[in-house]
């Protein structure tokens, strides 16, 4: 038996738990990378064209982004195992009606909206439930290390396993998925909820619906007006306008927007590049990709040594300028070249730059809250980096098909655009505080865990 300081003991170690919940986030992003490779084969066989796939890509993101929130939420009612278990369902469903559509609509209902959902619900327990699990900075560091690593190589590998099961059908890619549900589901049975779930604890709806249509910003500024009103009037809102006082964990999540902008921009772009341009197969573009995933599992398994050597900010910092450079390297080298090898030595280097951020971002925005808020915060933080990787497909679609420039140069266009994204990330990073936080080393602020959320003072 296991015990995790102030709560229940646990019949298996939080490691064996860490296991399913891993494998939930890596399913969750091989979702959103998979059909970058598999476009034309899709496009082809539903009758569409690459705009209808890129819309189906798109959507299945802004779902998750819109419903992230809401869905953290939730977790603090009916419990995190709950939502968790309920989400693997919606997701597992969406993939069997994926696998079998006839048509655009159908894939879009499975992949988009099933998927998107399930994705939503199940995602926010999994880094509540290992913020819970590992109360102290090293371990949570190597948790969350490992969470990040394999949502991160599920992006990375999506174009490689999607690819390699794509030259048999595109159909056997959500199979795949399914089977990895079912997996998920059995090993899931030891996952032990620390907390007790508050079934009585109010729900702000009107929030929640404002919130998943917050796509404008009048609209988002009356979700905010909203839940602003319900916390002066002593009522529960759906998220703590407090969350947004701490100063570190604002720029931790603009690091997240970005990361995950730049991640699945260039999942997106790439795989269609050497498709479209260079008459790639689904396999071969995943294989080329394979020097990205090879970066992130690297710099993935480094994460929890790293986070012991050097600050949380170096790191992002590092992350950063490696990524850039990777773009730099991945224009300057692919131009002129007509080898496929070219493509690896600045997709490693965007894997590698990636793969020691993620992680460290993740854990300087968990850390900063006690367990009272992790639902709220985890549902946000998830909701800024889906939003981020929606951005990131939905920007360089955007350029790609609006022909801002010739058909080839379309291309460096839109990485060109991801760096300057990068840029951005980069700038919030150097904003972050030098000294060590306790956001950074994992030690709530003592009066964040008492009386109302919108108390929460902001730090640094």
């Amino acid at each position: 038996m296991t015990r995790v300081p102030g709560r229940q003991a646990l019949p298996v170690s939080p490691r064996r738990m860490l296991v399913p919940l891993a494998l939930a986030q890596f399913i969750c992003s091989f979702a959103g990378s998979n059909m970058n490779v598999m476009i034309t084969d899709i496009s082809r066989d539903l009758h569409t064209d690459v705009q209808g796939v890129q819309v189906c890509i798109t959507l299945f993101l802004l779902v998750m982004a819109a419903l992230m929130i809401p869905c953290g939420k939730l977790t603090d009612r009916f419990g995190r195992k709950r939502l968790f278990q309920l989400g693997l369902l919606v997701y597992g469903v969406g993939a069997i009606l994926s696998a079998v559509s006839p048509g655009l609509g159908v894939l879009i209902l499975g992949n988009s909206i099933f998927e998107g959902v399930g994705t939503a619900l199940l995602i926010p327990p999994v880094y509540i439930l290992t913020t819970m699990l590992f109360g102290d900075m090293k371990s949570r560091a190597w948790a969350f290390g490992v969470i990040s690593g394999m949502g991160g190589i599920g992006a990375a590998t999506g174009p490689l396993i999607g690819g390699a099961i794509a030259t048999a059908s595109w159909r056997y890619a959500f199979a795949f998925q399914a089977l990895i549900i079912v997996l998920i589901v059995l090993l899931a049975r030891h996952v032990t909820d620390p907390l007790p779930a508050d079934p009585v604890r109010p729900f702000d709806t009107v929030g929640a619906i404002l919130s998943a249509v917050a796509a404008g910003a009048l609209i988002l500024a009356g979700f905010f007006a909203w839940i602003r009103s319900r916390e002066r009037a002593g009522k529960e809102a759906l998220l703590s306008t407090g969350l947004f006082r701490n100063r570190t964990s604002n720029l931790g999540l603009a690091t997240q927007n970005v990361q995950w902008a730049m991640l699945m921009g260039a999942s997106f772009l790439v795989p269609l590049y050497l498709q479209v341009e260079r008459g790639y197969k689904a396999f071969q573009t995943g294989v080329i990709f394979t020097a990205a995933t090879v970066g992130i599992l690297l710099s993935s398994l480094a994460a929890g040594r790293l986070a012991r050597r050097f600050p949380q900010r170096t790191l992002i910092l590092a992350g950063f300028v490696v990524t850039i450079a990777g773009i730099i390297v991945l224009l300057v080298q692919v131009k002129g070249h007509p080898g496929a090898w070219w493509f690896a030595p600045g997709l490693f280097l965007i894997g590698v730059g990636l793969g020691v951020m993620l992680t460290p971002s993740v854990n300087i925005v968990q850390s900063a809250f006690p367990e009272n808020l992790q639902g709220e915060i985890s549902g946000l933080s998830r909701s800024v980096s889906n939003l981020g990787s929606s951005l990131g497909t939905a920007i360089v679609g955007t350029i790609l098909v609006a022909g801002l420039a010739d058909p080839k140069r379309s291309y460096g266009v839109a990485m060109i655009v991801l760096a300057f994204i990068g840029l951005i990330g980069l700038g919030a990073t150097v904003l972050l505080p030098r000294a060590r936080t306790r956001a950074e080393t994992g030690v709530p602020d003592s009066k964040a865990g008492h009386g109302h959320p919108s108390e929460l003072t902001a730090e640094s």
